[in-house]
């Protein structure tokens, strides 16, 4: 094993459910007034920015499902599903509440970005025209992971059952379908480690 290759990711031997959407998996360690001040703080406080609205809205679709009765839930849920149409078909960001959210994500511009993913860490910056989804139809449920702390550039795409490790950069227009070490700096089609970064002591990579 070559340096520039780095440590395997282990996978389990199971593969876990997707999150269902049947509760509420926002970050639970704050509220969602909390969490969408942070989001807020995370866009640079720009009330305007595309992509705090469209995390903001993920935050009240994964809220409102912790509001009991059901009955209550459905006005809700109509007003969720309505936004959703809104921020997609106005600023082409397509981010599904039933994809797990960290904390802290910064969604830079707008447009053909679609997050299908299985999860989404802390810290992960992510540009316009990239896809977090399937690698085939044939497996409705081979969806990627990606760890905090990834900076995603414009125009990746990151497909299938693979896991993006922490403190990694994606290079721009890459398309990532195998696991990616932490700590690394991947290129191409399809994309490979081209460098390991020195792991962060603070950032516990």
């Amino acid at each position: 094993m070559t340096e520039a290759q780095g440590p395997v990711i282990s996978r389990p031997a199971e593969r876990l459910p997707l999150p269902n959407g049947e509760r509420n998996e926002n970050p639970p360690e704050l509220s969602f007034w909390a969490l969408v001040a942070e989001d807020y703080a995370t866009h640079e406080r720009k009330l305007l920015e595309p992509g705090f609205w469209a995390v903001a809205l993920h935050r009240f679709g994964n809220w409102r499902m912790g509001v009991r009765p059901k009955l209550l839930r459905a006005p809700l849920t109509a007003l969720y599903r309505l936004l959703f149409l809104v921020v997609n078909w106005l600023w082409g960001i397509d981010l599904p509440y039933t994809a797990k959210l960290g904390r802290r994500v910064r969604i830079w511009h707008h447009g053909g970005i679609v997050l299908g993913a299985r999860a989404i860490g802390s810290d992960v910056h992510i540009r316009h025209n990239t896809t977090l989804g399937l690698l085939s139809r044939d497996d409705l449920t081979a969806k990627p992971t990606i760890e905090d702390r990834v900076d995603i550039g414009v125009g990746a795409c990151i497909l299938g059952e693979v896991t993006v490790g922490h403190d990694t950069v994606v290079g721009a227009n890459s398309v990532v379908v195998k696991d990616v070490p932490p700590n690394s700096v991947v290129f191409g089609v399809p994309a490979r480690p081209v460098k390991l970064l020195r792991p962060d002591p603070a950032a516990g990579g």
